[in-house]
C-alpha cells in the first residue's frame, strides 16, 4: 500500500490544491477518484474516510488527514523535501496563514456560486423536487448552499455578491504582489498562499470570468507562472476544467 493515499475529483478545486503539493513535491500517492454526482462521496465507505462527505481526503500510513488547507500544510511539515512551500521565518509564516484564511472566506467560497449554476445546475433540474431535498438533506458540509440555489439556480443578486467577493480577492491578490514585488504572493518564492489561490483562478479564466483582472497585469503574470509550473499539467490533467467535463460549457472558453 502507498504511503499517500489521496481520494479526491478531478474538477474539485480543493482536490486540485493537493493534487498541485503533491505533484509539485513529488510524492508518490495512491489516487481514488469519486464521481461526486454519483454520490461517492455520500457512500458509507466514505462517510467513515470523511463524515463531511466532501473531498479531498488524504491518508497518510494509515492516518486521516482532512480539510484541503490543512492537508496541505500538512505535506509541507512531513515532506518538507524537496521543496518546501511553508516560509521558515515565523513572521512570514504567520503572513502566509493570515492570506490563507483570506482565501477560504473571501474567493474559494463565492467561486461556488458561479460554479454550481453554469456547470451543475442542469443535473440538478433534472431531479424531481423529493429527489433534490434528499440531496440536501444528504450533504453534512452543502446543504444549506444546496437549498439557497434550489432548483432554478443562483439569484442574479446572489450572482452579483459573488462576482464582488471574487473582484475584490483579484485586487487584494495585486496589492500582496505588488506590496512583495512579486512574482508570487509573498515575493520571489510560491507558497502555500498562491497554491490555496490557485484553483479560484484557474476556474475563472476557465468560465470566462477573467475581465476580473484584465487590467492587473501582475494577475495574468502570476496566472502564467503558475500554468508554467511542473507540478500544473499533472494537476490539471484532462477533464479537469469545468468546459472539458460540460460540453454545455464548450462557448464559454475563450479562442
Amino acid at each position: 500500500m502507498n504511503n499517500f493515499v489521496l481520494y479526491n475529483a478531478p474538477q474539485s478545486t480543493c482536490s486540485q490544491r493537493v493534487r498541485f503539493v503533491l505533484n509539485a513535491k513529488k510524492i508518490p500517492f495512491e489516487q481514488h477518484l469519486l464521481d461526486l454526482f454519483s454520490g461517492d462521496q455520500l457512500k458509507p465507505e466514505y462517510k467513515t474516510i470523511n463524515p463531511n462527505a466532501v473531498v479531498p481526503a488524504l491518508i497518510h500510513q494509515g492516518r486521516t488527514v482532512l480539510d484541503s488547507a490543512v492537508i496541505i500544510e500538512y505535506l509541507d511539515e512531513v515532506m518538507p523535501h524537496p521543496i518546501c512551500f511553508t516560509p521558515l521565518d515565523p513572521v512570514e509564516r504567520a503572513k502566509m496563514r493570515w492570506m490563507m484564511r483570506y482565501i477560504d472566506e473571501i474567493p474559494t467560497p463565492a467561486i461556488r456560486v458561479p460554479s454550481y449554476n453554469l456547470a451543475f445546475l442542469p443535473h440538478f433540474q433534472k431531479m424531481s423536487e423529493e429527489e433534490f431535498l434528499a440531496l440536501c438533506e444528504s450533504k453534512p458540509l452543502r446543504k444549506e448552499f444546496l437549498m439557497a440555489m434550489g432548483r432554478t439556480g443562483f439569484s442574479q443578486k446572489e450572482m452579483d455578491i459573488a462576482t464582488d467577493k471574487l473582484q475584490r480577492a483579484v485586487v487584494r491578490m495585486n496589492e500582496w504582489i505588488t506590496e512583495s514585488g512579486g512574482p508570487w504572493l509573498m515575493g520571489k518564492e510560491l507558497s502555500l498562499a498562491d497554491i490555496s489561490v490557485m484553483p479560484v483562478i484557474v476556474r475563472m479564466a476557465d468560465i470566462n470570468m477573467d475581465d476580473a483582472w484584465q487590467d492587473m497585469p501582475q494577475i495574468a503574470t502570476w496566472l502564467k507562472n503558475i500554468q508554467e509550473h511542473e507540478a500544473f499539467q499533472p494537476t490539471y490533467y484532462s477533464g479537469s476544467l469545468l468546459t472539458e467535463k460540460y460540453p454545455h460549457l464548450a462557448s464559454l472558453k475563450k479562442k
